[in-house]
């Protein structure tokens, strides 16, 4: 099959959690023999036209002058060159923006599939009026967004419910971590168990700022790690709030896959905050890493982690836990290796791009068995 994959900031990730996913999956499935396009925006640092047999194709995103709005047209020109080579499956990764073009593009020789990613509407970032119309782009996906893929089930539970949309389930998924090098965290300034690890955007629904002030308060005399691109508004506010704490070391975004897994594989606490997405990758690979985590309590979060990590709701309940938990007890082990079996069971990247594979096929074949017969 010819795969075009869109919606995304380009390969390979230098952003975050949609990038890292169109990066495996478009490589997965060239390995299996298809032909895989993958849009990037024209300011991406990868200018190849191909990226281990992944083909690229720059486009035009003026997201760097006019902020968000600058999507709407980097969404169109993805659309249109996608219908434009004419593959078996035009693959959408989120609806916000790139809803409202659905329609206007005749899908006559491809499938739309789309991924709905997470509830957009909720973001803290957004006022009233962007969370309206971020419903609003919710309904046209719906309506006009060909096969929808939930990576959660309460997401899909959700669309079910609020629009009677069926979608299919496919999580993200994460490789076991197996080949930990401590000579790594050199380069970091840290050692093994001397530090925790925070990986995330830095936008306020990963709760970043709780965090932040529940390992102050904690009296833990270790480095919080924050590792994320903190040029955005929000970044920039904490950054500011906190530059004369010692406890905290801003690094910035670090894209090498080696790299987090061994700062994942050695920290005493992995945070992650996120309250608003789905599955979400960056907690899958802390999983995989053996990290041991303290999750936002949220049912996107608890459904994946069960019993085998800490949640917090206030600043309070990170306070507590970190001078509770010891992070090398038998207990905290049998967490490690609960979440492991996990990921080898439910989350190995190896079924989910089969899946995908298989919703594609399928897809596409149902599509061939409905064209009328020629003449």
């Amino acid at each position: 099959m010819k795969i075009a994959i869109i919606g995304s900031r380009g390969i390979p990730n230098n952003y975050g959690g949609f990038e890292q996913f169109a990066e495996y999956l478009s490589r997965s499935l060239v390995a299996k023999g298809h032909e895989v396009w993958v849009c990037n925006p024209h300011y991406h640092s990868f200018k190849g036209s191909e990226f281990q047999g992944v083909k690229i194709k720059q486009v035009f995103n003026p997201e760097t002058v006019l902020g968000t709005p600058g999507n709407f047209i980097y969404d169109i020109l993805c659309l249109r060159f996608g219908v434009k080579i004419k593959p078996d499956i035009v693959f959408m990764l989120g609806y916000t923006t790139s809803s409202v073009w659905f329609r206007f593009f005749k899908f006559r020789n491809s499938v739309l599939v789309t991924n709905l990613d997470g509830l957009e509407w909720k973001r803290d970032k957004w006022g009233a009026m962007v969370k309206r119309v971020t419903r609003w782009f919710e309904r046209l996906a719906v309506r006009h967004g060909g096969h929808l893929v939930a990576d959660h089930p309460v997401i899909q539970q959700y669309f079910l419910e609020h629009h009677n949309a069926q979608t299919t389930y496919i999580p993200y998924g994460a490789d076991v971590f197996e080949s930990p090098d401590e000579t790594v965290l050199k380069e970091f300034n840290v050692e093994r168990n001397g530090y925790s690890l925070l990986i995330a955007r830095f936008e306020a629904e990963h709760n970043i700022e709780m965090i932040v002030e529940g390992y102050l308060a904690s009296g833990r005399p270790e480095l919080l790690l924050l590792v994320g691109n903190h040029a955005t508004a929000y970044g920039k506010v904490l950054k500011k709030k906190y530059r004369n704490v010692a406890r905290l070391r801003f690094m910035g975004g670090i894209y090498n896959m080696n790299k987090l897994n061994n700062l994942r594989y050695f920290c005493n606490f992995y945070f992650h905050g996120h309250s608003i997405g789905g599955t979400n990758p960056s907690l899958l690979e802390a999983m995989a890493a053996r990290a041991l985590i303290i999750a936002h309590r949220n049912p996107f979060n608890e459904s994946i982690l069960g019993s085998d990590a800490f949640y917090f709701t206030v600043i309070q309940d990170i306070s507590d836990v970190l001078k509770t938990v010891d992070p090398l007890s038998p207990a905290s082990s049998g967490m490690l290796e609960n979440n492991l079996d996990k990921i080898r069971k439910n989350f190995n990247w190896k079924n989910i791009t089969g899946m995908y594979e298989n919703l594609f096929q399928e897809l596409y074949d149902k599509k061939l068995l409905k064209k009328p017969r020629p003449k």
